[in-house]
């Protein structure tokens, strides 16, 4: 049953207020304020295993995860170890240390599409320096994104599609000049008419492609085999590189991320960067950018294109990180982790039939996404038809019953090791409620 929150009470409510008086929004990252549902965030007072519990003490079962780092679920007790003995050696130095050798070993040793690796502290830094280094390596300037894709808060990516074909990219966010994105390019997902007639367009002006290959910002879209294999194919054929970002897939889809996946279909299958974040750092700040040693041998100190960070391969982090991929390594990891996935959004499907409501879902690995659509779209402007106000009776009722999904229609969920049998159950029985009002 819904839970009922009296106002004058409600800690959430009163954080929230407190906050809005000295953070712009009352939040640090915008998808938190809710402005999209509508209502008040939940503050997190604290998180174990597949739960949090807001500052009513409220508990929800999280189907966020932090936005994914959290593949073992909160709190697991190897990774708690690791990281106090970390806390205890030292939080921070400027220098090397052995765990940032061994972390960047066990990452390259996972995605064999990388020689080198470089650590860094967000996924927006890592994307922002990999299309650096693209444009180092190939002393090209254009770029290619594709519409629905995020790759982090950089000025050139801020960018959505122009009005026609091969239109350079309108800044979406005030504060980016138009001269800083009029060397990015931004196509339709999925759409193979025009990545070919860009690429006769531009390609030899090209430096990268880069791509989410599962999308998880316009909730969950899958890049197609037919038009992922273009993608490598064209980039090959005209010298641009190809950049994965798979800081949300990495490691969360596969042991070998979604590359992994896409190689399955397309043999030899390669991207020449990848950009990793999120599960690698195990809920701590840390990413990553990585390719071929020739490409990455541009980068300083030994090469002309310039990345540094005060904090990069920081030593709590790493350790954080390293406990997180021992933990996911282990011999049937992920065909249990995958299970659960399909089995929730095949619960979820169940109860939408049974309601008579249109929806659909997909899932890969520990990311599942959904839409009350009878099918599942295959770019942004079919998500964008998504009925908003129905999404937010559904996050909210959810919401009410202890079931915490992205506040968002645009946002992917993540499934952990720690989620049961019974929580699922518990988030199907739930939806199946909230179906009967839609």
């Amino acid at each position: 049953m819904p839970h009922a929150i009296n106002p004058q009470s409600d800690r959430n409510q009163q954080l929230f207020e407190r906050a809005a008086r000295v953070i712009p929004g009352g939040v640090n990252s915008p998808v938190r304020a809710f402005k999209a549902v509508g209502g008040t965030p939940r503050f997190v007072a604290r998180a174990q295993g597949a739960y949090f519990w807001d500052a009513n003490g409220q508990r929800y079962i999280d189907y966020i995860g932090s936005w994914g780092p959290m593949i073992l679920g909160h709190g697991h007790p190897a990774v708690v170890e690791a990281v106090q003995k970390a806390i205890l050696e030292g939080f921070s130095f400027g220098a090397p240390t052995e765990r940032e050798v061994e972390l960047a070993e066990a990452i390259l040793e996972r995605v064999p599409s990388m020689d080198m690796v470089r650590l860094v502290s967000s996924g927006t830094e890592a994307g922002m320096s990999a299309i650096r280094l693209a444009r180092g390596a190939t002393g090209r300037s254009k770029i290619i994104k594709f519409e629905g894709c995020y790759h982090g808060h950089a000025d050139a990516l801020l960018v959505k599609a122009g009005s026609g074909l091969a239109t350079f990219g309108n800044p979406t966010s005030s504060g980016v000049p138009p001269e800083v994105v009029q060397h990015t390019l931004v196509l339709e997902y999925n759409n193979l008419q025009q990545l070919e007639e860009a690429f006769v367009l531009h390609g030899k002006e090209l430096a990268c492609l880069i791509i989410e290959p599962i999308a998880g910002n316009m909730n969950f879209v899958r890049a197609s085999v037919p038009f992922m294999r273009r993608c490598r194919e064209l980039c090959t054929q005209y010298g641009a590189l190809f950049i994965f970002d798979e800081v949300m897939t990495g490691f969360r889809v596969a042991l070998g991320s979604a590359q992994a996946v896409y190689a399955r279909d397309i043999p030899g299958f390669e991207p020449d960067i990848t950009v990793m974040g999120k599960v690698i750092g195990g809920g701590m700040p840390l990413a990553a950018f990585g390719g071929k040693r020739a490409v990455m041998e541009h980068l300083a100190p030994i090469g002309t294109v310039y990345q540094a960070g005060t904090l990069s391969g920081n030593p709590v982090a790493t350790a954080c990180g390293l406990a997180t991929l021992k933990e996911i390594g282990k011999p049937g990891f992920y065909e249990a982790l995958s299970q659960k996935t399909q089995t929730l959004v095949q619960g979820l499907q169940g109860a939408a039939d049974a309601a008579g409501v249109p929806f659909c879902g997909d899932s890969e690995g520990g990311m599942f996404g959904f839409f009350l659509f009878p099918e599942l779209p295959q770019n942004y402007a079919k998500v964008m038809t998504t009925d908003n106000k129905r999404f937010n009776t559904l996050f909210h009722g959810m919401l009410d019953r202890g079931v915490y999904f992205a506040p968002a229609l645009y946002e992917a969920g993540f499934m952990s090791a720690a989620h049961t049998d019974a929580d699922i159950a518990e988030t199907v029985a739930a939806a199946a409620d909230v179906f009967k009002l839609l």
